[in-house]
C-alpha cells in the first residue's frame, strides 16, 4: 500500500470518527435543549448552526487555514438553496408525520441514493453491497420504527424530502471531484445560501409546527448556554458531513447516519435513561452487522482499483520528478512553481465506512 493511498485512508478513519462524535454530540445536547428546556425550533436553530459555521471558516480563511477558491456561482447558490430546503422538508416531514414514518422516511434516502447514482452516474453496487445495505437497513427499522401512520400531505412531504436530500447528497460528492475544491471550501461558499434560507422560513415553519413564536420564548441562561453549546458543535458536525460525502459517497455517509442512530439510541438509555426493549437491542446488533458486512465488502470490491490507482500516482510521480524524462519529453520543470496535479482516486468509491 502506497504512502499516499494510507494518508487517505487515515483522513478516511478520522473524517468518520468526527463525524460520529460530533454527531452524536449534538443529537444529546439538542435533546436536552428540546425536550429538557422546551426549546422547540428547529429550524430556526439549525439556521443558527449554519450562521455560526460561516463565521467560524471566515475566520478559520482570515487566519489562512485553508484558501478560498471561487468556481461556478450558480452551482453554488443552487446547492445551498437546495441543501437548505431539503432540511426544512424534513423537519416539515417529522412534523405532520408519526415518528415511525420518518423514520421510514430516512432509512429510504439509502435506496433512493443508490437508484439515483445508477441510474444518472452509472455507478454499479455489487450485489453483496446490496445485501449488507439491506441488513443494514432491517436492523435500524426494527430499533427505530415503532408506528406508521399514513396520511396525504406528510407522504408528499416525505417523498419531497427524500428526493432532495438524496440530490443535495449526490451534489456534495460530485461538486467536491468536478470543480476540485475541498470540503471545507464547498461548505464556506454554500454555508450562507443555506443558513439565508433557513433563517428566513425557520420562524414561520416552527410556528407551523410548535404554534410557539421563536421571538417570544424566553432565553433563560441555561437555555442560552445550551444553544451556543449546539452552535460550536454544528461546526464540527456540518464540516465532517461534506467531508466524508466527499471522501466516500452519500451512500456511505447515509450508513454512517444509521450507525449515528444506534449510538443515540445506546446513549439515550445509558446517560438519560430512555426506556430501552429487546426489539431495540435486536435492531441495533442486526443494524451493526449490516453496517460491518458493508465496510468489509466495499473495501474488498474497491481494494483492486486503489492499488491501481496508488501505482499510477506513484508512477506520475517518479515521472515528474525524473529530470532525465522530461529532458526527453522536452518539457522545464521549474524549481519555483511546479504544476500540482490531483490524486488519481476512483470516483466510485463507496468505502472505508
Amino acid at each position: 500500500m502506497g504512502e499516499g493511498q494510507q494518508r487517505f485512508q487515515l483522513g478516511t478513519v478520522g473524517a468518520l470518527g468526527l463525524s460520529v462524535i460530533s454527531s452524536v454530540s449534538i443529537v444529546i445536547c439538542n435533546k436536552a435543549l428540546i425536550s429538557t428546556l422546551g426549546f422547540t425550533f428547529a429550524t430556526t436553530l439549525t439556521s443558527w448552526h449554519l450562521l455560526v459555521t460561516f463565521c467560524s471558516l471566515h475566520v478559520a480563511l482570515w487566519m489562512k487555514f485553508f484558501e478560498h477558491k471561487p468556481f461556478d456561482s450558480r452551482a453554488v447558490m443552487g446547492f445551498g438553496i437546495l441543501n437548505g430546503i431539503s432540511i426544512g422538508l424534513l423537519n416539515l416531514s417529522l412534523g405532520f408525520n408519526s415518528v415511525g414514518f420518518y423514520q421510514m422516511t430516512k432509512l429510504a434516502i439509502i435506496p433512493c441514493t443508490v437508484l439515483l447514482e445508477t441510474l444518472f452516474f452509472s455507478k454499479q453496487f455489487s450485489k453483496k453491497v446490496r445485501f449488507s445495505l439491506t441488513i443494514l437497513l432491517l436492523g435500524v427499522g426494527i430499533a427505530t420504527v415503532t408506528d406508521l401512520q399514513l396520511n396525504l400531505m406528510g407522504s408528499i412531504l416525505s417523498v419531497l424530502a427524500i428526493l432532495t436530500t438524496c440530490v443535495a447528497q449526490i451534489m456534495t460528492n460530485t461538486i467536491q471531484k468536478k470543480f476540485k475544491v475541498s470540503s471545507t471550501q464547498l461548505l464556506y461558499q454554500s454555508c450562507p445560501y443555506q443558513a439565508l434560507i433557513l433563517f428566513v422560513v425557520g420562524p414561520f415553519l416552527d410556528a407551523l409546527l410548535t404554534n410557539q413564536n421563536v421571538f417570544s420564548f424566553k432565553y433563560t441562561p441555561q437555555v442560552l448556554a445550551f444553544i451556543v453549546l449546539s452552535c460550536l458543535i454544528s461546526v464540527s458536525v456540518n464540516f465532517s458531513t461534506f467531508l466524508v460525502i466527499g471522501k466516500t459517497s452519500p451512500v456511505t455517509y447515509q450508513v454512517l447516519g444509521h450507525l449515528k442512530t444506534c449510538l443515540v439510541l445506546a446513549f439515550g438509555y445509558v446517560l438519560l435513561h430512555d426506556p430501552f426493549s429487546w426489539r431495540n437491542i435486536l435492531g441495533i446488533l442486526i443494524a451493526v452487522v449490516g453496517m460491518g458486512l458493508y465496510s468489509y465488502f466495499c473495501t474488498r470490491d474497491t481494494q483492486p482499483k486503489a492499488t491501481e490507482a496508488s501505482t499510477q500516482f506513484s508512477q506520475t510521480n517518479e515521472s515528474e520528478s525524473d529530470p532525465l524524462i522530461n529532458a526527453e519529453k522536452g518539457t522545464h520543470v521549474s524549481s519555483e512553481v511546479s504544476p500540482q496535479k490531483p490524486p488519481v482516486w476512483n470516483s466510485d468509491k463507496d468505502l472505508h465506512a
